[in-house]
């Protein structure tokens, strides 16, 4: 059976449409128009929602986990609840994000997340994984963050290799430092595979940033958080992750990471075509304050604050918050705001014809917002959520 939805306003999100009609069969958008464009099948379930605005589902590119679990637990229900948090927040697509740990911890998790997106595993009712991100241990010890030390590796196509294969192909993005010895290759060999390469967690120079972006790194993993500071005589990595146009970047604009004056600055610099949120989000995501664990440490999660030793270790950002954030802290619409959840992560992974918009033939990944940014409603491949 063919569902129909209508709001008062759509966002594709490069258009707006008003008093809009939604088609959507097997789970595929069949048609999008105005009221005035289009006729309403006789034979289909409909779901109005007056007075609010349908937009694409959000797509978040790096998050650790939530509802109290992580990614790199070796348990689908830990998993699923996970997906379940996230789609109540306007997240129908992710990228699971593992953290620096011991070899063998991070080749099971791998394994184990490969396996599930290959079986299309899904969580009834919760976002759906579409890769791997590896965020470590291809980074800086300079700039590691809460990353333990002791299991930080130098990058080489040997071990990506060995990562690669333990995900059974599905990994799609790799924080690397580009002024480690063997970044380069790395780099290049990831391109090859499709991997995505994310400068972060590096202490480069500008000219080190390059010369990784000359080997075909294409975005920036949370920017300015864990990186060299920028500085007028050498602008250090963020001089070229702020002016590169061949980069896409992420930023976690929880007004905690980064100030937000320091967020507006950011959508500035990369535009409203290649800013890109992202939440970081951990175990402790949607929680109470307390202790919580990520990879091999214990965080203290306070006020919104998750730290450990002292250092800021994630966040418990949700997407729909950082969607009202931008909104909040650069004054930007909720049209331009939305669009950094969802075509341009899209577009960053390749996959904006099936994902990130509301166009003929995509996936009904729908989310339904008040004009404030407010989640009612969230439907993954047309099935509601909330």
């Amino acid at each position: 059976m063919k569902t129909v939805i209508t709001a008062a306003q759509l966002f594709t999100p490069l258009e707006r449409i008003e008093s809009p009609v939604v088609v959507i069969e097997d789970g595929r958008i069949l048609a999008v128009d105005s009221r005035q464009n289009i006729e309403t099948p006789s034979d289909s379930q409909h779901l109005d929602f007056p007075g609010m605005v349908l937009a694409p589902g959000f797509i978040d590119v790096h998050v650790h986990g939530g509802a109290g679990h992580e990614v790199m637990e070796p348990d689908s229900a830990a998993l699923a609840a996970i997906e379940r948090h996230m789609a109540r927040h306007g997240v129908t697509s992710y990228l699971p994000t593992t953290v620096t740990a011991p070899e063998d911890r991070i080749l099971r998790a791998l394994e184990h997340l490969g396996k599930r997106i290959s079986r299309q595993d899904y969580a009834d009712g919760g976002a759906r994984p579409l890769g791997i991100h590896l965020e470590g241990p291809f980074i800086s010890h300079a700039k590691r963050g809460v990353h333990p030390p002791e299991y930080l590796v130098p990058p080489s196509p040997q071990m990506f290799e060995k990562y690669w294969q333990a995900s059974g192909g599905t990994l799609r993005v790799m924080t690397i430092a580009p002024e480690l010895p063997g970044a380069i290759d790395t780099i290049r060999h990831a391109r090859k595979a499709g991997v995505h390469s994310s400068l972060g967690h590096s202490n480069a120079t500008y000219n080190e940033a390059n010369r990784g972006i000359d080997s075909g790194a294409d975005h920036a993993t949370h920017t300015f958080n864990a990186m060299r500071p920028l500085e007028h005589r050498e602008p250090g990595i963020l001089g070229a992750v702020l002016t590169d146009d061949r980069l896409t970047a992420d930023i976690i604009a929880d007004g905690v990471h980064t100030d937000p004056s320091v967020v507006k600055l950011f959508l500035n610099a990369k535009g409203p075509e290649r800013a890109i949120l992202i939440t970081d989000a951990i175990s402790a995501t949607g929680m109470p304050e307390g202790r919580y664990k990520l990879g091999q440490f214990e965080v203290e999660v306070k006020d919104g604050r998750c730290e450990y030793q002292g250092r800021l270790a994630g966040s418990v950002l949700t997407l729909d918050r950082a969607v009202r954030n931008v909104m909040s802290f650069a004054q930007w619409k909720l049209q331009q705001a939305v669009r950094l959840t969802t075509l341009n992560p899209a577009g960053m992974l390749g996959i904006a014809d099936h994902k990130g918009k509301i166009a003929v033939g995509n996936d009904a990944d729908l989310v339904v917002l008040t004009a404030e940014g407010v989640i009612i409603q969230t439907l993954v491949g047309a099935r509601s959520v909330i």
